[in-house]
């Protein structure tokens, strides 16, 4: 038994194919098959149920791929040793981040690593956070930055801030003209949310405390960028909810149909979060580090705000 072996049954239940499996670990499906089949004859046992699509593990082989990703992780210890005692912040980090924190966190911070790590290579994929936590669980992603509590037991996670939620409202609405806005104001206005499986839709809906507010004039428009929220609302009046770092994005015009919160106001906690069985804690501390160095002290803080559920 070897850990290559080991590598492509994981590889092959993670993505339920012989022919991606092979892709993703640089290998031709011919000799990812033939490895697995000398493991299957060594352990007398079928790992895949190959008569089904996609392929799925048997009872007892699903049982040896968690007991394989374990080997997996505490195999990889080894290098992280020799990371710690050489001080370096070098391989690869795999990283997922839902698509309303991205665009506002991420090219500050990728910039700063590049710059300082260079050894250091990061792979970054945008997904929803059902998706972050499926991948986190099969070891394709390192780690994630999302919305929390996740209420998770296999996950752990991280808080790095605390951001308000605001009001960007058109100027046609009677809502406009007020200074601050309670939750209770939004019962009767026309609210445009992100597509299902967003958590901010979630938050946004929690916060409204009604899911008749995805309707706007019977239209229903799905989109998953908080940008086309706001182009939406500039061109189809109604309201939306921001998270706060989208409004380093929007101009002086766009700022005036902002409107904050009464206190205690309405925040999303986002952290970056693990595997419990994570070990590339060097990689994760620097990029933690450099997200702290850009977010403001202010929403560092927990105090006075209150955590929106998913």
């Amino acid at each position: 038994m070897t850990l290559v072996q080991l590598e492509y049954i994981v590889a092959v239940d993670t993505y339920r194919s012989f022919v991606g499996a092979a892709e993703k670990c640089f290998v031709t499906q011919p000799t990812l098959s033939m490895q697995i089949q000398k493991l299957e004859e060594m352990l007398n046992v079928k790992i895949f149920d190959r008569s089904k699509q996609p392929v799925v593990p048997t009872e007892i082989g699903a049982r040896i791929i968690e007991q394989a990703r374990q080997v997996l992780q505490e195999s990889l210890k080894i290098k992280e040793l020799i990371s710690n005692e050489q001080q370096d912040v070098a391989g690869e980090l795999k990283v997922g981040i839902i698509p309303t924190v991205a665009p506002y966190l991420l090219p500050k911070v990728i910039a700063a690593m590049m710059e300082k790590y260079r050894d250091l290579k990061l792979l970054i994929w945008e997904y929803t956070t059902e998706d972050i936590l499926h991948h986190l669980k099969t070891g394709v992603l390192d780690c994630g930055i999302l919305a929390t509590p996740l209420g998770e037991q296999a996950i752990i996670e991280q808080p790095l801030y605390y951001e308000n939620f605001v009001t960007y409202i058109s100027k046609n609405s009677k809502l406009s003209k007020k200074k601050t806005i309670d939750a209770e104001d939004l019962e009767d206005e026309n609210i445009w949310l992100l597509n299902e499986g967003h958590c901010m839709r979630s938050q946004v809906l929690n916060i409204c405390r009604s899911t008749k507010h995805n309707r706007l004039q019977g239209l229903t428009y799905n989109t998953g960028s908080v940008e086309t929220l706001i182009r939406m609302v500039d061109m189809n009046n109604g309201a939306t909810l921001l998270p706060e770092l989208a409004l380093e994005e929007l101009s002086s015009k766009q700022l005036s149909k902002v409107h904050h919160f009464k206190s205690p106001e309405p925040v999303r906690e986002i952290s970056l979060v693990t595997h419990k069985n994570f070990i590339k804690k060097r990689m994760l501390n620097a990029l933690k580090e450099e997200i702290l160095e850009i977010i403001p002290k202010a929403m560092k803080q927990k105090k006075k705000k209150d955590v929106v559920g998913i």
